[in-house]
């Protein structure tokens, strides 16, 4: 699952359930039909019968529910809700997508600091935040992080040596095992986690124009290079007392 998690932009009532919504029509509304045998209760009350109905059938074929949720998380945004307020346009805002805003930015600061690609922003509370409820929601299900990493701009006018120091992408990978160390702590039945992306590669929405490897990749002689990232994360999962500290 692609698992964004969503802020409250305020206290407000009207913004936590905007965030709830959120949450729902992007992620939810996979896993619940899986998980619970229905779609989350915040589509029902916007779409009603836009939904699909399920028949006895379905509901049979879903009751054996799930052996793992695998997690992809990079980022989190701030909701906003759009029902009750005016957010003119952006994502979020339509009914099908649950009428909440999502925005990086509250009072003009961004929610973590901006990077090359254009949707990731550092909030690493995030990765403990969305394992807890994700937890929570379903059961405890066994989760996998199946992806999470740092993307940087591919620059033509560097070096092969100016890319391999990403510090970056080190603090980024640290501090969001950091955060899943505490979820762990807490009861999170999380079972692995995996870093995107071993290498270089051709990213689906930027092309070769963004670079989430650990390794660096010479697309012309494919040749490839570790990263201070590389080095960095084969220490972490060699220590085994670290491991055993989550």
């Amino acid at each position: 699952m692609n698992a964004i998690w969503f802020e409250p932009i305020s206290d407000s009532a009207e913004d936590k359930s905007a965030a709830e919504r959120a949450l729902s029509f992007y992620m939810n509304w996979f896993l619940d039909p899986i998980v619970h045998g229905k779609y989350p209760e915040e589509m029902h009350n916007i779409l009603g019968s836009l939904l699909p109905v399920f028949v006895e059938k379905d509901l049979e074929k879903l009751k054996f529910g799930l052996d793992f949720i695998g997690i992809n998380h990079y980022t989190s945004f701030y909701s906003k809700d759009c029902i009750y307020s005016e957010c003119g346009g952006g994502q979020g805002v339509s009914k099908s997508e649950g009428n909440s805003l999502w925005t990086p930015l509250k009072d003009g600061k961004l929610i973590g600091k901006s990077t090359a690609v254009d949707w990731l922003y550092v909030y690493p509370q995030g990765m403990e935040k969305i394992v807890t409820y994700i937890k929570d929601r379903y059961n405890n299900t066994p989760m996998f992080i199946c992806e999470n990493g740092f993307g940087d701009e591919n620059n033509l006018d560097s070096s092969v040596a100016d890319s391999l120091n990403d510090v970056e992408r080190v603090e980024y990978m640290e501090n969001h095992l950091d955060s899943l160390a505490k979820a762990i702590r807490n009861g999170a039945d999380v079972r692995g986690y995996f870093a995107w992306s071993l290498l270089d590669n051709f990213e689906w929405t930027s092309g070769y124009t963004i670079r989430f490897g650990l390794h660096h990749v010479d697309y012309a002689s494919l040749e490839r290079t570790p990263r201070l990232s590389a080095t960095w994360y084969k220490n972490f999962i060699s220590n085994v007392r670290g491991l055993q500290t989550w």
